[in-house]
C-alpha cells in the first residue's frame, strides 16, 4: 500500500496508458472528472494553498474515476437502516471474538505499551480494529482517490465535507509517500486497519514505531498507537465505566431520551426521573439514556463519557454499543485463555 512517490507513480501510469492505447484504441475511457469546472477550481486551489504542481494534479484527476457503486453505498449505511438486534448480529460473532483474542495475543506487548502511553484500555483498541476491518483482513477495496473525488464532486449532500477530505488526502499522500493512484480503502475514503479518513490520519495517526512515517496498513505499532491516540485526544478515561443497562419506570424518562446520547444528567437526577442503573454507580456520574430496540421490545442503557468517546469514531450509538459489547466479550475470552494457559 505504501509505494512510490507521486511523480514516479504518475510517470509509470502515463507509460501504461500510452502502451494500452496502442494496443486497444477502442477501449472505453473511464468516467472521469477532469472536465468539470469544480475540479479545475479544486486543482487551482491546491496549487495556490499547498504548492502542488498543476500538471501533476491534472494527470492525477485524469485517472480518477466516478464510481456509481460508491454513491449507492453512501445512501444506505447499516447504522441507519438496521435496528439494534440486527446490527448487533454483524459484530457480536464467535469468529470476531476469537479473532480479537488472537489479535490481542499476537500484539500483547504493543497493546500494553499503547495502553500505558495513551491511557486507553487495550480491549477497546482491539474491538475497534475488529469492528472496522476484522483485524486487518478487510481494509477496503475502493481506490481512495476515486471514492473521495466521487463524493466531493458528485454527492451534493456532503460535497463540502468530502472536498475537504480530498484536500487532506492529497496532503497526506505527499507527507507519508502514499501512492495516490493505488491506495485503497472504504467507500468513504477511510484507510488502514483502523479506517482513518484522511483528516483523522493527519491529525491523530502517530509514528509509534519511530520509523519516520505513520503506516496504518503495515505497522502494528502505528496502527495500535494511532487508535489509542485517537481515543486519548477525544477524552477517553482509562478504566472508566462505558455503559450499563438501566431500568425505567413511569413516563418522565422519555424527556431524557430526547436529550441525545452525549452525557447530560447526573445519576442522582436520573433516578428521580425513574431511571435506575442496573449496576451500583456513584451519584455524580454524568450519563445519557439511550434506547436500543430488540426483537421483543426496547432495552435501555446509560452511556457515560467513554461511550460518547466511541461515538467520536463513528457518530452512531449502535456502533458504540457494538464496540463496547465486543470489547467486553474479547476481554473475558482473553482473560479466560490466559487463566487456562497458567
Amino acid at each position: 500500500m505504501r509505494a512510490r512517490t507521486m511523480k514516479t507513480a504518475l510517470f509509470t501510469l502515463l507509460l501504461a496508458t500510452v502502451s494500452c492505447s496502442t494496443v486497444t484504441a477502442t477501449a472505453p475511457a473511464p468516467t472521469g472528472f477532469i472536465d468539470q469546472p469544480q475540479v479545475q477550481a479544486f486543482i487551482d486551489d491546491m496549487v495556490t494553498k499547498h504548492g502542488f504542481s498543476k500538471d501533476e494534479l491534472t494527470r492525477v484527476f485524469e485517472q480518477a474515476e466516478r464510481r456509481d457503486d460508491i454513491l449507492e453505498l453512501m445512501s444506505k449505511p447499516a447504522e441507519k437502516r438496521l435496528q439494534w438486534f440486527e446490527y448487533r448480529k454483524i459484530f457480536l460473532t464467535r469468529s470476531r471474538i476469537d479473532g480479537g483474542v488472537q489479535y490481542w495475543q499476537q500484539h500483547a506487548d504493543i497493546l500494553d505499551k499503547a495502553g500505558t502511553a495513551f491511557g486507553v484500555d487495550p480491549q477497546v483498541i482491539v474491538a475497534i480494529i475488529g469492528v472496522e476491518t476484522r483485524y486487518g483482513r478487510i481494509t477496503g477495496k475502493h481506490r481512495v482517490l476515486d471514492a473521495l473525488a466521487t463524493l466531493a464532486f458528485d454527492y451534493p449532500p456532503r460535497s463540502k465535507f468530502f472536498t475537504g477530505e480530498l484536500e487532506q488526502f492529497l496532503i497526506l499522500a505527499r507527507e507519508e509517500d502514499i501512492d495516490l493512484l493505488t491506495a485503497t480503502g472504504s467507500y468513504a475514503g477511510a484507510m488502514g486497519y483502523g479506517q482513518f479518513i484522511p483528516s483523522s490520519y493527519r491529525h491523530y495517526a502517530v509514528d509509534f514505531d519511530a520509523s519516520g512515517s505513520r503506516d496504518l496498513w503495515n505497522s502494528p505499532m502505528d496502527i495500535i498507537g494511532s487508535v489509542a491516540n485517537y481515543f486519548k485526544q477525544h477524552g477517553w478515561e482509562h478504566g472508566g465505566v462505558v455503559a450499563t443497562r438501566a431500568t425505567v419506570t413511569g413516563d418522565d424518562y422519555q424527556a431524557v431520551l430526547e436529550l441525545g446520547y452525549k452525557p447530560n444528567t447526573v445519576l442522582d437526577a436520573l433516578r428521580h426521573e425513574g431511571i435506575t442503573p442496573d449496576t451500583p454507580l456513584p451519584d455524580d456520574l454524568v450519563a445519557a439514556l439511550i434506547q436500543f430496540d430488540q426483537e421483543d421490545g426496547p432495552e435501555y442503557w446509560l452511556g457515560f463519557n467513554n461511550f460518547y468517546v466511541i461515538t467520536r469514531y463513528n457518530h452512531s450509538p449502535l456502533y458504540a454499543m457494538a464496540v463496547y459489547q465486543l470489547s467486553e466479550e474479547i476481554r473475558a475470552a482473553y482473560e479466560h485463555t490466559r487463566q487456562q494457559q497458567d
